[in-house]
């Protein structure tokens, strides 16, 4: 039976022996072999496969309804991806990197050597509850580190599950998962880990930031904001519209890289959203009591999302239904687009974070990027457009996290690309071999040999060797 949630007030009394022990566990193998942590992913690896089951009824159990396939596709099948890549590559990442030694210092050798941190600490959000556990777990462990995950108190099922199914696969002193309310998650941060990654919301990024600053504990944070899409001039809106359409309505949108808003010609508004709704309808002829169609997480996020409909049409909005009313029921909430939108509507100053859709119109390019750089820099940025000039030009005039061109949501499954946001869209990168950086320390080695050519600007000074040092390296 799995361990009770940990609910007492010093819960960083309760959380720092957990801590301890893994510090001693990693003392005594500071430099697992490349065939120890390969075994590390492989017993992972059969976990996820032999449980895949159990872990999406989890899944369902928590979200109310959460579609077997967006399980399976979203979580289970990049899980399994990650873990074979860095298996892959795990030995060429651990080699030892061969580095220039400058003429005036030889002889001598340099080297970098990618040392494990020790203990990581993972919190991870309720999105995603696999994935975002894993994708960080498979990095740490491919690094050679002891991990501590975090699960989200919104997932209880999936956090007991995954609780039990990795103490099946490794002892406590290895991977632990830790379970909790609210205080829990403070104390967590509140740890002296080695290293600390965030994924959540910008303002629970802020305080666990303060929270490590006091133990000077470097943070890999995964934030979000409002992506934006850019609908070009030219491209097909049928290419456009359904790839927007998966992008928001995947885990009815609850997902942090999902297209927050879209930039569409003004001339082509109507037909973009009539693109859009067939889109949509065609993924999902019906959501309520549909199985492929998620529901929100919980009635406090189903509130927030209410609210940010109900205070964009008092400000003017023009709110568009894409289902009858009678589809939206208990956590069930059925897409929708909002038109005429303004910076003064809390759906266009948060993250929404649901399967609301604001659409702005923009007369030229050059407006519609001048409209995203006014704004928080986000997590990821969506263009539709195949001229590869009007491409570049979005690259080059502005910044993101990530960028997909053409669909949305892909580039966070590209295993050989980075993950991770700029600015208030988060810090740091993790993913494939940034992943094993992040929680590696590249340390510096320089060696010398027995003869000790340095001795020739040791003091006193203003000798003529020294004198000959600086004609021929000070120029």
């Amino acid at each position: 039976m799995s361990a009770p949630l940990l609910e007492q007030p010093d819960a960083f009394a309760l959380l720092e022996p957990l801590l301890q022990a893994q510090r001693q566990a990693f003392a005594a193998n500071p430099m697992p072999p490349a065939a120890q942590r390969r075994q590390w992913l492989k017993s992972l690896r059969g976990m996820l496969v032999s449980e895949q089951q159990a872990l999406i009824e989890a899944l369902r159990s928590d979200f109310g309804n959460r579609s077997a396939d967006e399980t399976l596709l979203a979580e289970l099948l990049p899980s399994l991806q990650g873990i074979q890549y860095a298996s892959r590559h795990l030995k060429g990442w651990m080699k030892a990197s061969r580095r220039t030694v400058g003429p005036a210092f030889q002889p001598a050798s340099a080297k970098v050597v990618y040392q494990p941190l020790g203990v990581v600490g993972v919190i991870v959000p309720w999105n995603y509850p696999l994935f975002l556990a894993v994708g960080p777990l498979v990095g740490a462990l491919a690094a050679g580190n002891r991990v501590m995950l975090k699960l989200s108190e919104a997932t209880p099922a999936t956090g007991i599950l995954l609780k039990r199914l990795l103490e099946r696969v490794f002892p406590t002193d290895h991977v632990c998962v830790v379970l909790g309310e609210a205080d829990v998650g403070i104390a967590f941060s509140r740890l002296a880990f080695d290293h600390l990654l965030f994924t959540g919301a910008t303002s629970i990024g802020r305080q666990v930031m303060r929270a490590a600053a006091d133990n000077l504990t470097p943070v890999t944070l995964e934030l979000g904001g409002k992506s934006p899409a850019i609908v070009s001039q030219d491209v097909p809106l049928k290419h456009a519209a359904e790839r927007i359409a998966f992008g928001k309505t995947l885990n009815a949108g609850q997902t942090c890289v999902a297209p927050d808003y879209v930039l569409v010609p003004r001339q082509r508004m109507e037909a973009f959203v009539e693109a859009y709704r067939k889109a949509v309808l065609a993924f999902y002829p019906k959501v309520q009591g549909n199985p492929d169609y998620t529901s929100i997480i919980n009635d406090r996020q189903l509130a927030r999302l209410n609210r940010h409909v109900e205070d964009a049409r008092a400000k003017g909005a023009r709110v568009v239904d894409l289902y009858p009313p009678r589809e939206n029921a208990g956590r069930c909430l059925a897409p929708q687009v909002l038109l005429g939108v303004n910076d003064q509507m809390t759906v266009m100053q948060d993250e929404i974070f649901g399967p609301l859709l604001p659409i702005v119109p923009y007369d030229q390019l050059d407006e519609a990027l001048a409209y995203v750089n006014a704004r928080p820099r986000p997590l990821a940025l969506y263009y539709f457009g195949y001229d590869k000039g009007e491409q570049g030009k979005v690259l080059q005039h502005t910044h993101s996290g990530g960028v997909c061109l053409n669909d949305t949501l892909l580039q966070v499954a590209q295993e050989d690309l980075p993950f991770g946001g700029v600015g208030p869209s988060g810090m740091g990168h993790y993913h494939g071999h940034e992943g094993f950086l992040t929680f590696s320390k590249a340390k510096a080695v320089l060696a010398k040999r027995r003869f000790n050519a340095a001795r020739l600007i040791y003091p006193p000074y203003g000798k003529a060797l020294q004198r000959l040092v600086y004609r021929l390296f000070i120029r």
